[in-house]
């Protein structure tokens, strides 16, 4: 696991109702029971806080050593700058104890002058594991002191040594983490100390997810991603309509390449129509399309494309010798289970339901959810993609590791909502995501957005409806 996956589990935790100050008391009740553990009861402890979250978790675990031990809190900064509300509730619940020991450190001449010695273990809670490049005044004093005391003390470092990984580091006995090591930690010893994440948090999707998978990556036009959908037919435009509309609200520009016999009945601004001739794709679409997916982020295809013969023949060629990463969808799915081998070697994320899945592994997921995922998972290590299976609850699959998502509602059985989440999908592979997480918050965004539609018209829309949500899905998810 890595540091990043930290923030999306504590921002899905408070989606399931898991307070960050259950986090923190927990997290800090670790910590004191690590020390306590290691080392004995009866000690002098010196805690050394800064005025974010791990500074909040120092708090706590100051708390929980006074019964037993004598405990001094060093405050390293202003305390009117104590971030979070759960830091600065511990932080309250501290200054009302008559035992703790209480010192405020505004500046680096006060802590020049510190006598450490009297200490047995000194608790570093100073910085975080979001903390970049080396630390700076009045952090670094303190860093420094703590460190004068390398060989007399027993120096703790909460989550990881303050500074790490610059060289200007605390030199810390131990560090204790919490619930999981993380990729990114290495050269301290960690102890592992779980803090009340629940095991959904492994596979369930949630607005953490979707915060990290919509960060923006420039300031100028294009730079945030620019996708072409390829669907329509003669007899279909609605769906990869649906799909650009979707797509339109994430990635700054949407190419819809579609037969010039459906483009006619088009008019939206924010989608730039690229017409083909006829009434059908066929592989004589081939060079200028691949050239045209050449300028794009990521590609769709599929939606509303129908079933001729030479529709088919132009979707695997164009699936064989395409180089970005492609969803495939709805009618794109149909043609390549008749040849998935034009998938090797290719990032894509395909996105069947019961039935097309079936067409495509000769087998129905049936089930638990746990089955259902399994069968998901060896699918697509099989075939080395990722498959988002659609359902009550859509299971995506990279064939190493597979999530679920639980948004969305039983109005969203109406059409044209996979085109929807296509267009999603799509447009988070366009913005530079893997396609595990692109089918993952695309699921997310897609269902949650049915669930605001379902709030005003209960359950019965269209997908249209679904598509003129998703901005207030991304409002959402920036806001929690």
């Amino acid at each position: 696991m890595r540091i990043e996956d930290v923030y999306i589990w504590d921002i899905n935790a408070k989606w399931l109702g898991i307070t960050p100050y259950q986090l923190m008391e927990n997290a800090g009740a670790g910590v004191a029971k690590a020390i306590e553990e290691r080392f004995g009861k009866g000690l002098k402890v010196a805690v050394f806080s800064g005025t974010g979250n791990n500074g909040g978790d120092g708090f706590v675990s100051a708390r929980h050593l006074s019964f037993e031990n004598e405990v001094t809190v060093f405050l390293v900064g202003d305390e009117a700058k104590i971030r979070s509300e759960e830091a600065r509730h511990n932080w309250e619940i501290l200054k009302k104890l008559d035992f703790v020991k209480i010192k405020i450190l505004k500046d680096s001449a006060y802590i020049r002058e510190l006598d450490l010695s009297g200490f047995d273990v000194i608790v570093d809670a100073l910085l975080g594991a979001g903390t970049r490049g080396e630390p700076r005044e009045p952090i670094r004093s303190a860093i420094e002191k703590i460190n004068e005391y390398a060989e007399k003390a027993r120096i703790v470092s909460i989550d990881l040594p303050s500074g790490y990984p610059s060289g200007i580091r605390v030199k810390a006995n131990f560090a204790v983490t919490f619930q999981w090591d993380k990729e990114e930690f290495n050269g301290f010893e960690r102890i592992i100390t779980k803090i009340g994440y629940p095991e959904e948090l492994y596979r369930l999707v949630g607005p953490g997810d979707a915060k990290f998978a919509l960060r923006k990556k420039g300031k100028h036009k294009g730079q945030n991603g620019k996708l072409l959908i390829i669907g329509g037919s003669r007899d279909y435009f609605g769906a990869p309509y649906l799909a650009s509309k979707a797509a339109s609200y994430i990635v700054d520009l949407v190419y819809l390449a579609m037969p010039e016999y459906s483009a006619g009945r088009m008019g939206d601004p924010d989608i730039i129509l690229r017409p083909v001739e006829g009434e059908n794709f066929t592989p004589r679409h081939l060079n200028g399309l691949l050239e045209l997916a050449s300028k794009a982020n990521a590609v769709v295809i599929g939606p509303g494309m129908g079933l001729n013969g030479k529709t088919k023949a132009f979707v695997l060629e164009f699936v064989k010798h395409c180089e970005k990463p492609m969803v495939i969808d709805a009618d794109g799915l149909k043609a390549v289970a008749e040849d998935s081998g034009v998938l090797k070697g290719k990032a894509f994320v395909l996105t069947p339901h019961a039935g097309e899945f079936k067409a495509l592994f000769g087998m129905k997921p049936e089930g638990s959810l746990q089955e259902k995922a399994k069968l998901v998972m060896t699918k697509a290590g099989e075939i080395g993609g990722v498959i988002l299976l659609k359902g009550p609850y859509d299971i995506v699959s990279d064939g190493k590791t597979w999530k679920y998502n639980k948004t969305g509602n039983r109005g969203m059985t109406t059409g044209g909502t996979g085109d929807v989440l296509a267009g999603l999908v799509g447009a988070l592979l366009a913005l530079g995501n893997g396609p595990l997480r692109s089918a993952s918050v695309g699921a997310f965004l897609n269902g949650l957005a049915g669930d605001f539609v379902k709030e005003e018209l209960g359950e019965n829309f269209t997908a249209l409806e679904v598509a003129k949500k998703v901005p207030r899905a991304l409002k959402w998810v920036g806001e929690f």
